[in-house]
């Protein structure tokens, strides 16, 4: 962490944006960034967000994908606009290949899939040019990729079981015996 601090300690603007619909995530990770140097706003919408951005466009951002009143993409519009140069991460808790594409094509220089290790968010953050980060040094189990997927299914279903079993080609009982435990580690 001394080494990442020193880093963020150097950099000349250490604004940064916080956005997650979800408190206790966002109030940690945020503690966590000002822990090793950055000046953090926490925000927790979109509306929010953009709010903060046209009073401070921030040198850096940390990103939620998907919130209750719309996309984190349209704040990374929004931050690309008041400050081109700003460096951002996108956070989902529902990482597939299409939203990966998609953010970075918005202008985003990263996506961490939750939960992200504050240390992974830092690297993504300084990570220079083409180079890329490191891959994590925790990152998420097959299981734990598996379970976020089908969730993610079963959101955008309506928490339809049915119907998520059909389009996950899976059985009912199948899929229900898995919603029933906790999410893997």
């Amino acid at each position: 962490m001394t080494d990442l601090s020193a880093e963020v300690t150097a950099l000349a603007d250490r604004s940064l944006l916080v956005l997650d619909d979800d408190a206790p995530l966002r109030t940690r990770l945020g503690r966590a960034l000002e822990q090793r140097g950055f000046e953090p706003t926490l925000v927790g919408s979109v509306q929010e967000a953009i709010a903060a951005v046209r009073v401070h466009a921030p040198a850096y951002a940390v990103l939620d994908m998907r919130l209750e009143d719309g996309s984190g993409l349209k704040v990374v519009e929004a931050v690309r606009d008041a400050r081109p140069d700003a460096k951002i991460i996108m956070l989902t808790g529902y990482g597939n290949i299409a939203t990966a594409v998609q953010a970075v094509k918005a202008g985003a220089v990263d996506y961490l899939s939750k939960p992200a290790d504050a240390d992974d968010v830092v690297r993504a953050l300084l990570a220079r040019g083409d180079a890329a980060p490191a891959p994590p040094d925790n990152p998420m189990s097959a299981d734990r990729v598996r379970w976020e997927h089908i969730q993610r299914v079963y959101e955008l279903c309506n928490h339809n079981v049915s119907e998520t079993a059909r389009r996950l080609n899976m059985h009912r009982r199948t899929l229900q015996r898995i919603l029933a435990k906790r999410a893997p580690r």
